[in-house]
């Protein structure tokens, strides 16, 4: 049954990710609705792993749908990996490692902002 709930969550994540990515057009060759995609998932995974752990009422079966299923399949290792490897054999090493740079440490500061606006119950300036 676990199964079932990872595989709703996940198709509706996919279905997002790929409707999201075609209406965010790459600027200059820059993959820039991946990297949307990866940053709000990191802000939305940090929330919801954080939400749920203060609040016993989350059921683990919406944890799975949730977060292993629809963050998980709406953001995209994999994609960024290509993309950044097409950037540097076409010759933009600085837009490549701007994207790496930009991926990897903007994902880390939303995913801890989204942890933050969890503890603070959702309010600006709230209780760490």
């Amino acid at each position: 049954m676990k199964g079932f709930f990872v595989m709703a969550g996940g198709f509706a994540g996919a279905i997002s990710r790929y409707g999201f990515g075609e209406w965010i057009d790459p600027v200059h060759g820059f993959p820039l609705g991946t990297l949307l995609i990866n940053l709000i998932g990191c802000f939305l995974l940090g929330w919801f792993l954080t939400y749920v752990s203060c609040s016993p009422r989350v059921k683990p079966e919406i944890v799975l749908m949730i977060g292993t299923g629809f963050i998980g399949s709406f953001t995209t290792f994999s994609t960024f990996s290509v993309e950044t490897i097409r950037l540097v054999q076409a010759g933009s090493v600085l837009p490549a490692v701007l994207y790496v740079l930009l991926s990897t440490l903007a994902g880390l500061l939303l995913a801890e902002a989204g942890r933050r606006w969890a503890l603070s119950g959702g309010k600006e300036g709230g209780k760490e």
